[in-house]
Parts: structure tokens; C-alpha cells; sequence
């Protein structure tokens, strides 16, 4: 190959990146809403890239399941429900709590500090909740991700880094509606907190029951609105 046609390929190949990367972060935000349809014209000057790279994306967001696909009509954003949030959501604490059980038999000195500077740095930057709650989602989701690689497992990792994506639109619903409601984050907080003394002092038993409680928190308080029938509301 030709090294223009070389060039040619890695360009193509990086649109296609960027341009899934950046459309699975609008859905999963929210700026494109559940069952809202995808037009190429407005996604071609959003993204600034041409057919081929949005077909690409959104071929592979057809299989992670975010989007969907019409009968020769196009696509559009997977939609929410009730049951399929259950079932992200009961899937998700089990399999986190999977990780916790592994990670604690497995997690080394290395392990149990990156812990506690996850923790130290989504505590510093708590002011975010208040008008921010996205970026402290980041925080939140880096000490999360730092208690699960304890478990040293690539295949349970991948299954729950899938699972975490599917419910982020979810979650992001649940921030959206409590993120002025600081005494939900409160008692977030203390479960963090007794997360991390449990994980420390190595008692799999107390660590598996909170992390469960923690991941179904949301779904709870998502099942008991009607902020699924109408998230945009």
C-alpha cells in the first residue's frame, strides 16, 4: 500500500473513532434523547465528517446497543424503559459484586492505595455535584474502576465496563433529577465510605452487601418516579 493510500485509511479510521466517541458520549448524555431519530444530515455537521465514518459508528452502536435500527428508515437512539433498567441494574450489582469478592482475594498494597486516592480525589471534588454533576461523575466512575481491577479478571472487567455504559444513561437520568437533592449525595457518600473501610479491612462479606446496595440505589429511586416514561421532562 501505497503510503497517501496508508494516510488515506488511518484518517478514515480515526474519524470513525472520534466520531464514535463522541456520539456514544451524546447519547449517553442525553443530547440525543431515548427514541429520538438519528439524521445524517444533522450528524454530519455536528461531528464535521462525511456518510461513511457515521455508518461505521454507528454500526458498532448497534451492537453495544444504543442505538437501533428501522426497516430501511435509518436509526435511532435505543430507547428507556422500566424493565430494561431493572435488569441493568440487577445484572450490574451482582457482577460488581463479583469484582468486589475477586478483588479483595486478589488486590495488592497498590491495589488498596489507588483506592484511597480515588476516594480522596471524588471527596475534593464533591462542590461539582451541585452545578457539575457530570464531571464529578468521572471522579465517581475512576473509584469505582479502581476497586474493580483488584479483581484481575479481563473477561469480567469487559462484561462490566458494558454494563456500566448501558446504565450511564440511566444514572445520568438519576443525576439529573437528585443532583439538587444534596441528601441523596449524603448518604452516597457514607456508602463510599463504608465501602472503602470494608475493602480495606478485607471483609468480602460486608463489601459485597454494600456495593450491591450502592449500584441499585439509583434504579430504586428511578423505578419510583416517572422520570422514565418522560426523562426529558
Amino acid at each position: 500500500m501505497k503510503t497517501n493510500e496508508k494516510t488515506d485509511v488511518d484518517n478514515k479510521d480515526n474519524s470513525a473513532a472520534q466520531v464514535l466517541g463522541a456520539l456514544t458520549y451524546d447519547i449517553l448524555t442525553g443530547y440525543f434523547q431515548p427514541g429520538e431519530k438519528l439524521r445524517m444530515t444533522r450528524l454530519k455537521a455536528r461531528y464535521d465528517v462525511g456518510v461513511g465514518p457515521l455508518r461505521e459508528a454507528l454500526s458498532q452502536l448497534l451492537v453495544k446497543q444504543l442505538v437501533i435500527v428501522e426497516n430501511q428508515r435509518g436509526f435511532r437512539v435505543h430507547p428507556i424503559s422500566k424493565a430494561e433498567l431493572i435488569d441493568i441494574y440487577e445484572t450490574r450489582a451482582e457482577i460488581e459484586a463479583l469484582c468486589v469478592g475477586f478483588a479483595i482475594e486478589r488486590g495488592d498494597d497498590e491495589w488498596e492505595a489507588n483506592i484511597v486516592a480515588c476516594a480522596h480525589k471524588m471527596k475534593l471534588h464533591a462542590d461539582l455535584l451541585e452545578n457539575e454533576p457530570h464531571l464529578w461523575e468521572q471522579y465517581h466512575h475512576d473509584f469505582h474502576s479502581a476497586i474493580a481491577e483488584g479483581c484481575q479478571s479481563p473477561a469480567l472487567l469487559q462484561v462490566r465496563d458494558a454494563l456500566y455504559e448501558k446504565a450511564s444513561r440511566y444514572r445520568n437520568l438519576w443525576l439529573k433529577k437528585n443532583m439538587v437533592d444534596l441528601s441523596v449525595f449524603d448518604a452516597n457518600k457514607k456508602e463510599h465510605e463504608a465501602l472503602v473501610e470494608a475493602l480495606l479491612s478485607r471483609n468480602a462479606a460486608t463489601a459485597t452487601a454494600i456495593i450491591r446496595k450502592h449500584i441499585l440505589s439509583p434504579s430504586l429511586i428511578l423505578q419510583a418516579t416517572a422520570v422514565i416514561d418522560n426523562p426529558f421532562d
